[in-house]
């Protein structure tokens, strides 16, 4: 089948990138052709546009961190136990963490990475809740562990992965306070969180009048010098989770050196004997066993896709673009101070 694909031909502007048509084979042993409804424009991508995203495959490629779409196709069951594979069918609605390949029309992926979208709940609200949904669950919940009644400090709360975690973080009984730019104060209060704008406000100072003994975690996806005011934040028993070197996006020079760095200082600081803790997080930990990480994936996108249908979470959508302006979309996303997350949507 024919399909238009969005292509990263290599180190450049949004507006470098470029359409192409492919024709998918079809679908083999466990795997389902998906028409794309819905996918998103993540840091991934603006980092993979510059040749700096940590692990990117050579140029060119197709771009793209995650899907929402609909199932068209299946190739042979995985097993003979009844229609379809894994419990996939033609005709669902399903998502997919894709990490690139996703800015497409059609794309043919293992049905083991597709987990079922709940009836009723929208293709672009669903996507705008899968790789920033999946981070931002497993850090409040596996790396962090904050429990109710704890309070928390969440930079960049009104983005994509920050406007979901906050919701988490409110519906588990958690204080939030949000760190955001002075256009998005209402949208970071409006999720429950006592917002911060760092423009104009000492965010250290200001956390210490709100919590004087420290918060019990912090989530950082900066880096930079500013990872130290964020361990500095931090009470006796809490937690630095660090998830991003967005303040590195523009240095020059090796992609990895800026993460080492971080990673080096989050080690060494983990060695102090203070009583907190660092780690940097990782969506794609464990993911050499294959079934096992695709169980667990299932299970916490599960999750946090049956909060979204009950209306615990609503989805927060920054602006919308067709496949066809994946350039305009990405650009959109980097010139920040948005609440929420780019969508690109099919036909």
């Amino acid at each position: 089948m024919d399909t238009l694909q969005i292509e990263l031909p290599g180190v450049g502007e949004p507006e470098s990138l470029r359409p192409r048509r492919r024709t998918l084979p079809a679908p083999g042993p466990g795997q389902a052709l998906v028409r794309m409804e819905a996918t998103g424009v993540s840091f991934a991508e603006q980092q993979m546009r510059r040749g700096k995203y940590y692990d990117q495959p050579p140029f060119p490629f197709v771009p793209g961190y995650d899907l929402v779409g609909v199932v068209e196709a299946v190739g042979p069951p995985s097993s003979g136990d009844g229609p379809g594979i894994d419990g996939i069918r033609v005709g669902q609605r399903v998502a997919a963490l894709t990490k690139t390949g996703a800015w497409a029309e059609r794309v043919v992926l293992d049905a083991g990475d597709l987990v079922p979208v709940p009836d009723g709940v929208d293709a672009v609200d669903a996507e705008t809740v899968i790789v920033n949904g999946l981070t931002a669950w497993r850090m409040l919940h596996r790396s962090a562990g904050v429990p109710a009644g704890g309070t928390i400090v969440v930079l960049g709360a009104a983005g994509g992965v920050g406007s979901v975690l906050t919701q988490l973080a409110r519906h588990a009984g958690i204080r939030v306070i949000g760190v955001a730019g002075p256009r998005q104060q209402a949208a970071v209060a409006a999720l429950g969180a006592i917002a911060i704008d760092h423009r104009a406000e000492d965010v250290a100072r200001r956390v210490r009048e709100l919590a004087p003994g420290g918060v019990d975690a912090v989530f950082d996806h900066v880096g930079g010098p500013g990872i130290v005011a964020s361990w500095g934040m931090l009470a006796r028993g809490g937690t630095l989770v660090s998830y991003g070197t967005a303040a590195t996006k523009d240095d020059p020079g090796n992609a990895r050196v800026p993460v080492l760095k971080l990673l080096g200082r989050l080690w060494t600081w983990n060695l102090l004997p203070n009583g907190r803790s660092a780690s940097f997080f990782n969506l794609w930990a464990g993911s050499r066993r294959r079934a096992r990480f695709q169980q667990r994936l299932r299970g916490d996108l599960e999750h946090v896709l049956a909060l979204v249908a009950a209306g615990a979470v609503v989805p927060q959508v920054a602006g919308r673009f067709p496949l066809a302006d994946a350039a305009g979309a990405l650009r959109f996303a980097e010139e920040g101070g948005h609440a929420g997350k780019v969508v690109i949507v099919g036909e």
